[in-house]
């Protein structure tokens, strides 16, 4: 299991600005401090904590902060509606689009996804695979 995921950043008021455009929708709370930004999910009954964390950080060694190639963080949205109305308030905030929402020919025929990037340029998705919203091939 994933415990948590630390993207780095320059800014951390841009970047605050941009994650609140759509984490706390997704069911996040915030805290913010000297070490950046920690995203958290509500626990469970019976749980201490709900995985996994999300941080945004200034980096460790002080060096700019710059995006990984390859490297994506995903998260998931309740459905397909959700997906468009986080991805365009996200890019409101500050991101880019990296992909439109939208189906994918290379993916399943429910999951349904929109790319954006921070402003520090760390790549994003944000889907939904709900399977009461029309597939792709319907």
């Amino acid at each position: 299991m994933i415990a948590y995921v630390t993207v780095g950043a320059d800014d951390i008021a841009r970047a605050k600005r941009f994650y609140a455009s759509f984490l706390p929708p997704l069911g996040y709370s915030v805290t913010e401090g000297a070490e950046g930004l920690s995203y958290a999910l509500p626990a469970k009954a019976g749980q201490s904590h709900a995985l996994p964390d999300f941080y945004v950080k200034p980096t460790f060694d002080g060096l700019p902060a710059s995006a990984g190639n390859g490297a994506m963080v995903a998260f998931e949205a309740r459905d397909q509606a959700q997906v468009r109305a986080l991805h365009a308030a996200a890019i409101a905030a500050g991101g880019s689009d990296a992909g439109a929402p939208g189906f994918r020919a290379a993916y399943g025929p429910r999951f349904y996804v929109g790319y954006l990037r921070d402003p520090q340029g760390n790549k994003l998705a944000i889907f939904s695979s709900n399977p009461n919203d029309p597939g792709r091939d319907g």
